[in-house]
C-alpha cells in the first residue's frame, strides 16, 4: 500500500512538471510565452510613443511631394526598413558599438538633439509650396530619392536620437547570448518589426491622409510637427546636457 502511494504521488509530481510546459511555454528553453508578450508589448509601448509615424507622416509626405505616388510608397518601404535595422541593432548591440567607441548615451542625446533642432527649425522657416502636379513629378530621379531614404528621412525624422537612446537602455537589461534567451531576442525583433510595419502604413499613406485633412489641415499640422520637433531636439540636448552636467559636478566633488 504505501509503495502504491509513492508511485501515485510520482505519477501527480510528473503530470504537474508537464503541464506548464504545455500550456504556458514554448518546449525549447522553457521560456514563457507570457514574458515574451510582455517583452513586445514594452518594446511597442516605449518606442511607438517617441518614433510618432502618425505624427511624422505630414513631415514626409511634405518632403516627398514631388514624388509620384509608387516611389513615394518605395521609399516609405525603404524608411520602414532602415528603421527597423537602426531600432534591433541599438537594442541588440547599441551598448557595445558606445563601448566600443568610448560614447556615452548623454553624448548621442546632445549631438543628435542639435540634428533634430536643426532640422525642425529648417521645416519651420521652409516657405509653403503648392504642389506642382504631375509633370514636375515625371522628372523626379529615382537615384536622388534613394539618397535622402535614410538622411534625413531615416535619421533622425523617424528614428532619431531619442528613440536610439531608448532602444539602448530597453536592450541594456536584456540578455544578448543565443541558447536559452534566444525568445528575448526574438521579441525584441518582433517588437522592432511592428514599429516598422507602422513607420510603412503611416508613411506609405500619408497621401491619403492629407486628402481627408485637406490642403490648410496639413499645412497646420507640418508647422506644428515643426515645432514640435524643435522642442522635441531642445528636450532631447537638455537631457544629454544635464546628465553630462551631474557627472562633472559628481567629478568634482
Amino acid at each position: 500500500m504505501p509503495k502504491n502511494t509513492r508511485g501515485g504521488g510520482t505519477i501527480l509530481s510528473f503530470r504537474k512538471s508537464l503541464q506548464p510546459r504545455l500550456s504556458y511555454t514554448l518546449p525549447f528553453g522553457g521560456v514563457p510565452l507570457l514574458e515574451v508578450a510582455k517583452s513586445i508589448l514594452l518594446i511597442l509601448s516605449a518606442l511607438f510613443p517617441i518614433v510618432n509615424p502618425l505624427g511624422g507622416s505630414p513631415v514626409f509626405l511634405a518632403l516627398t511631394r514631388d514624388y509620384p505616388r509608387p516611389l513615394r510608397r518605395v521609399l516609405a518601404r525603404q524608411v520602414a526598413l532602415n528603421s527597423f535595422i537602426l531600432l534591433i541593432a541599438s537594442l541588440l548591440i547599441g551598448t557595445h558599438i558606445l563601448h566600443f567607441f568610448g560614447i556615452s548615451i548623454p553624448v548621442v542625446q546632445v549631438g543628435g538633439g542639435l540634428i533634430v533642432i536643426s532640422n525642425g527649425w529648417t521645416m519651420l522657416k521652409s516657405k509653403e509650396q503648392v504642389d506642382r502636379g504631375p509633370d514636375v513629378q515625371k522628372k523626379v530621379n529615382p537615384d536622388d530619392v534613394f539618397r535622402s531614404a535614410f538622411y534625413p528621412l531615416t535619421l533622425p525624422l523617424t528614428v532619431g536620437p531619442g528613440s536610439i537612446s531608448m532602444a539602448i537602455t530597453l536592450g541594456a537589461n536584456e540578455p544578448h547570448h543565443l541558447g536559452p534567451n534566444l525568445l528575448a531576442i526574438l521579441a525584441a525583433v518582433i517588437g522592432s518589426a511592428l514599429v516598422a510595419l507602422s513607420i510603412y502604413v503611416c508613411y506609405g499613406f500619408a497621401d491619403r491622409l492629407a486628402a481627408i485633412i485637406g490642403e490648410s489641415g496639413m499645412s497646420i499640422i507640418l508647422r506644428l510637427s515643426s515645432f514640435l520637433l524643435v522642442c522635441i531636439g531642445v528636450q532631447i540636448f537638455w537631457n544629454g546636457a544635464s546628465a553630462l552636467l551631474r557627472s562633472l559636478h559628481g567629478a568634482g566633488a
